[in-house]
């Protein structure tokens, strides 16, 4: 169970991505610094007790419009070898130290609870709550097979990161958050699983809508 500690970070955790989403290809502001806010989110527990796992959604107000980002996160004690690229920062926290802070679609730890999550085997729980459960975070899956734990990330789209395992499993974590029109979010005909949440919109009503979709091969 991760403890939530009320302490610092410094620099604080949008001063982190107000840094690193400009260079995402997915990211769509202003030819200024991004304006950014927390909108929402949630974490999950590392079986093991030693990465921090969050899903954060932010929102930026530096574009024509504002745009809704979702930024899956880790937080380490050291660094991840081989994940350099996946950097976002370090920052300081007032009780654990020294954080090496990362984009969680390159983490196999974030990953590997992702698929636990899809499947039902992980609970998404609040984002600034200790042991409490997000009702807010729905998710579904109609395949009969495990979800792959392993999966290599390419972030070359406008849209979303891909997550490719070798089975051909395809895991698409949306960055560019949408709000559900109906308010029911359902992922497009032929997907085989997805994950849902809420975050709060620039003039204060919330929103849902899809995190991640799973696209899987078909049984031979």
């Amino acid at each position: 169970m991760a403890v939530i500690h009320r302490t610092t970070l410094k620099p604080t955790k949008l001063e982190l991505l107000a840094s690193w989403l400009p260079s995402r290809p997915w990211y769509h502001g202003g030819a200024g610094d991004p304006r950014l806010a927390r909108a929402g989110g949630f974490r999950l527990d590392d079986p093991e007790g030693e990465v921090g796992i969050e899903f954060m959604v932010v929102t930026d107000a530096s574009g024509a419009e504002p745009a809704a980002y979702l930024v899956p996160l880790t937080y380490r004690g050291a660094p991840l070898g081989g994940a350099e690229h996946a950097l976002v920062g370090t920052a300081e926290h007032g009780v654990l130290g020294r954080r090496w802070v990362y984009d969680g679609c390159h983490d196999p730890v974030l990953v590997a609870e992702l698929a636990a999550l899809i499947e039902g085997r992980a609970q998404a729980q609040a984002q600034s709550l200790t042991d409490t459960p997000d009702r807010e975070v729905t998710r579904a899956y109609a395949g009969e097979d495990p979800v792959p734990a392993h999966f290599t990330a390419v972030d070359d789209t406008e849209e979303h990161t891909e997550l490719s395992a070798p089975d051909g499993t395809v895991l698409r974590v949306l960055r560019t958050l949408r709000p559900a029109p109906d308010g029911s979010p359902l992922p497009e005909p032929g997907a085989s699983g997805h994950v849902a949440g809420a975050w709060d919109l620039p003039g204060g009503t919330r929103a849902q809508g899809l995190f991640l979709v799973l696209h899987t091969p078909p049984r031979a």
